[in-house]
């Protein structure tokens, strides 16, 4: 899928203009952005059946939206954001609920076009921002433009 057929895809510019594309996730996309997953997760063990029982549906949800960054065959970072509905900021707004680069690929601008690509498709949806949370990369996406807005709580559910 080219730039001009997928509005998700974007490349960088620079030294690593060739090296890295990214496009909307496929289904086929899967077994690459697995060991991803497994890179991000500090507070959970995924487990593959949820994972693959997930894919799937998060690719086909309305107001989800997956991209994942290529650098030649393979993949190297991925993002999860999902739109929903406010009553306070006159619009509604998207939260990037997972963003992983592979630590071999980090310091190419893969992070930044993973949330580019985000930044385009919540404006283009009218969001009023685009919020995430973040303990390892706060100098990252304050370089960005993020500033940091709250405090971020949680409850664990279920067993």
């Amino acid at each position: 899928m080219d730039a001009a057929a997928d509005p998700a895809a974007a490349e960088p510019t620079g030294a690593d203009a060739t090296a890295v594309r990214v496009r909307g996730a496929r289904p086929d996309d899967a077994a690459a952005v697995w060991p991803l997953v497994q890179e991000l997760a500090t507070s959970y063990v995924p487990e593959r059946a949820a994972f693959d029982a997930s894919f799937p549906a998060l690719l086909a949800a309305p107001d989800a939206f997956a991209v994942v960054a290529e650098a030649g065959d393979a993949l190297v970072g991925y993002l999860v954001a999902h739109r929903h509905g406010t009553l306070y900021a006159n619009a509604p707004v998207v939260w990037v609920g997972e963003v992983v680069v592979d630590a071999a690929a980090r310091r190419r601008g893969v992070g930044r076009l993973l949330l580019g690509a985000a930044e385009e498709w919540a404006s283009g949806s009218g969001a009023a921002y685009v919020s995430l949370a973040t303990r390892r990369a706060a100098d990252f996406y304050t370089a960005l433009g993020y500033e940091a807005s709250a405090t971020f709580f949680r409850k664990q559910l279920g067993a």
